[in-house]
């Protein structure tokens, strides 16, 4: 069953009528097939109304929904032959970053990505998607594996942040955030960022310095929450949809300023809605990014990528 949001609850109330109506038809035998007919064509132009016209807050909601797919969906859905390598080789395990040999149609991959889990035992598990210095220390380690072997790298960011907890900072957080962002930077090997979720600050940064980055349709892509950034600048969390506006964190926006390469179209309503037609329609546009890329030799990747960020403030000059 979908959980509705805030701004769906007109779309919540037809459905909820709708389920009423086919109730009332099963248990009284009563023909009102045209009035749910109706009320379905109804819903459903509600539905593409709503979300043809979302404003940046509501896009940060889509983007948490709860029901969304995460790493381990779009590895259901998108990816076969899917091996996971685990561990940094220095300290241990983090499960809030997964990684391993995948396969992309006819192409061997190295899949990297954020898992925030579905329930509270699996959000606890994989941390909520926030990854600590050993889950950066293993996507290093993958994206060299990746490199020695000549794999392209794929990886899928979806986190608020990395985990800001006093046990990372003491193993070395902003350090291991960095040479992520370097290793990305300096692979020879094709690499391809989707932002899927949240992309929040450092944390998906240093999974997503790649030659060509996608976004889903209703995923953001921030230096920080909209939350922590009211919070600086008014004192209260309560100012977060201003701030989500001021801060250009849609797909649509950071197209424009050329911050990310490309928009997934989702399924109406929300990726949530439909997890595996999501999947399909990311892993088709990753495969075409892998394509154009595969003839390109290694001075050419890292210098697309060197090109690419420092050509994006270019996007901001007046």
């Amino acid at each position: 069953m979908i959980s509705y949001l805030e701004f769906e609850k007109p779309i919540a109330s037809l459905r909820q009528r709708i389920d009423e109506l086919r109730g009332l038809d099963a248990n009284h035998k009563v023909d009102v097939t045209s009035e749910i007919e109706r009320l379905e064509a109804k819903a459903a132009d509600l539905l593409s109304t709503t979300y043809g016209s979302l404003t940046p807050w509501q896009k940060t909601q889509v983007a948490r929904h709860p029901q969304r797919p995460h790493f381990r969906d779009y590895v259901e859905h998108a990816f076969t032959d899917f091996m996971p390598l685990g561990g940094d080789r220095y300290f241990g395990e983090d499960m809030a970053i997964m990684g391993g040999f995948a396969t992309l149609g006819d192409r061997r991959v190295m899949l990297i990505g954020h898992e925030k889990g579905h329930d509270t035992k699996t959000r606890i598990e994989h941390n909520f998607g926030m990854g600590k210095p050993e889950g950066y220390r293993k996507a290093i380690r993958l994206m060299e594996l990746a490199d020695r072997f000549g794999l392209p790298v794929v990886t899928l960011v979806d986190t608020s942040g990395a985990f800001p907890g006093v046990e990372a900072e003491e193993r070395g957080q902003a350090e291991a955030i960095a040479r992520s962002t370097e290793t990305c930077l300096s692979l020879g090997v094709p690499l391809v960022a989707a932002i899927v979720g949240e992309g929040g600050s450092g944390g998906a940064v240093a999974l997503a310095s790649a030659e060509r980055v996608l976004m889903m349709e209703h995923a953001i892509y921030s230096v920080i929450s909209p939350e922590g950034c009211a919070s600086i600048l008014w004192r209260t969390a309560d100012k977060a949809p201003e701030a989500a506006q001021a801060m250009k964190i849609t797909a649509q926006n950071l197209k424009r300023l050329k911050v990310i390469d490309r928009i997934v179209k989702e399924p109406l309503g929300g990726a949530h809605r439909d997890a595996k037609a999501a999947a399909n329609s990311l892993g088709a546009a990753l495969g075409e990014e892998l394509d154009m890329l595969a003839p390109l030799a290694r001075e050419d990747l890292v210098r697309r990528r060197e090109e690419r960020f420092l050509s994006i403030g270019d996007a901001l000059k007046v």
